[in-house]
């Protein structure tokens, strides 16, 4: 009987550790919902990184045009020997218009990096994610198995329990109408 009571406090013991450890395997759980949260932020970073690689080909594009102009102004100024100052202005405008693309094509090359090294970062937390949910979820399922096993094991107590009370009650009943 004594035995019977120390087995049943280790069952409920084994029982609220059991307990304890699917709390943990929630919040690993919630854990893994974080990680798609950070994929969303990754797509995001992605998609900006992308606009910001556009945006920088167009700038480019717009420098090799506007160097082609700063070169055929230069021509047009050597060959003409105009003391007007539409030339001097056209070549003013361009080389400030050079210099503007100059610096927007720094700025753009920066940010992409920046983006490159988000997107870094955001891929090296999404993997360390993956890796925390997918051991979040054979807890989980080691967790079910172990209570599973408990409760069976917990039946079958009790049922060896009621077995050895009804025995009791007979001979205690036996000896009672002796």
């Amino acid at each position: 009987m004594e035995a019977i009571k120390k087995k049943m406090q280790m069952l409920k013991l084994d029982k609220e550790n059991a307990v304890d450890r699917a709390e943990q395997a929630e919040s690993d759980k919630k854990a893994a919902e974080d990680k798609c949260k950070q994929e969303l932020q990754l797509k995001e970073a992605k998609h900006i990184a992308e606009e910001a690689d556009r945006k920088y080909e167009e700038v480019a594009r717009k420098l090799v045009i506007l160097e082609g102009d700063l070169e055929r102004a230069e021509e047009r100024a050597e060959i003409s020997e105009l003391k007007g100052g539409d030339m001097e202005e056209e070549l003013k405008n361009v080389t400030n218009n050079l210099k503007s693309l100059e610096a927007q094509s720094e700025k753009y090359s920066e940010k992409e990096d920046k983006y490159e090294d988000e997107i870094k970062l955001l891929s090296d937390k999404l993997k360390e994610a993956e890796t925390r949910a997918e051991f979040a979820e054979r807890t989980v399922a080691k967790l079910e198995k172990t209570i599973d096993d408990l409760e069976d094991e917990l039946y079958a107590q009790k049922l060896k329990f009621k077995a050895t009370s009804e025995e009791l009650d007979h001979a205690l009943n036996d000896m009672t109408s002796l």
